[in-house]
């Protein structure tokens, strides 16, 4: 199972390499204004959703976690903790020079890194937990096999993303995510290009069931999944299996 993503820029056919620049040149662009923008296009629900993912991540004393592409670190504070080591590895400098800046003081640590190439050991993460950043990958595949390699044996892999909802409220939400994020995107963000590719990719990404089949195709355990307000975001889960 693939998911043709590796060859697209939102709707449009593209190279890995390019797909990979477009991308960057995105998160670049928005990162001063990103989590402002998701608190309004999302009327701050994302936060709800990011803290079940954590209740579901289960950080605990002595981990080491890791928030892939989490550069503003709303996702490292909550995962944060004294009695634990919490890196957030993102491909941006520019997103993770914010996050540093709300981050202070709190022990997290910020590594430049892509989904598909991670600077960690293999089998040396407890937990790592992404939000929203999977279907922007190159490759979501190899994206999933470098979480794989990364995570200890019985380590645990959380993933937040944009689903598909649930099909009586779907045609209201085509309506707002195409006619109202990108403009969300121009007055708040100032950059409607970026938003409606972000928009886009969400159509293009696997479904529940075809990211489930892509979990345990990358080698996951005790794969499952929970909609969240009406399937409009997923928590999917997998263990690395202990033997």
């Amino acid at each position: 199972m693939t998911t043709s993503l590796s060859g697209t820029f939102g709707f449009q056919s593209v190279s890995p390499e390019e797909r990979e620049t477009r991308i960057r040149a995105v998160f670049n662009a928005v990162a001063p204004r990103y989590d402002l923008m998701n608190d309004v296009m999302s009327f701050g629900i994302h936060r709800l959703w990011k803290r079940e993912m954590v209740k579901v991540a289960r950080p605990g004393a002595g981990q080491l976690i890791v928030d892939l592409a989490g550069g503003t670190g709303d996702v490292a504070r909550l995962l944060a903790a004294p009695d634990r080591r919490v890196i957030v590895c993102d491909p941006s400098p520019e997103m993770m020079a914010v996050g540093e800046r709300r981050c202070r003081g709190l022990g997290i640590q910020f590594l430049e890194g892509k989904a598909e190439a991670m600077p960690f050991e293999t089998g040396s993460v407890d937990t790592l937990t992404i939000a929203f950043g999977l279907r922007n990958a190159t490759s979501p595949e190899a994206a999933l096999a470098e979480i794989f390699r990364v995570l200890k044996p019985g380590g645990w892999f959380v993933c937040l993303e944009f689903s598909r909802p649930w099909a009586l409220i779907r045609p209201f939400y085509d309506a707002y995510s195409f006619h109202v994020i990108p403009r969300l995107g121009a007055w708040i963000a100032r950059e409607p290009a970026a938003y409606a590719y972000l928009v886009e990719s969400i159509r293009r990404f696997p479904d529940q069931r075809e990211m489930a089949g892509l979990m345990t195709a990358a080698g996951f355990g005790r794969v499952g999944w929970r909609n969240l307000s009406a399937g409009i975001a997923c928590l999917h889960s997998g263990v690395k299996p202990a033997s």
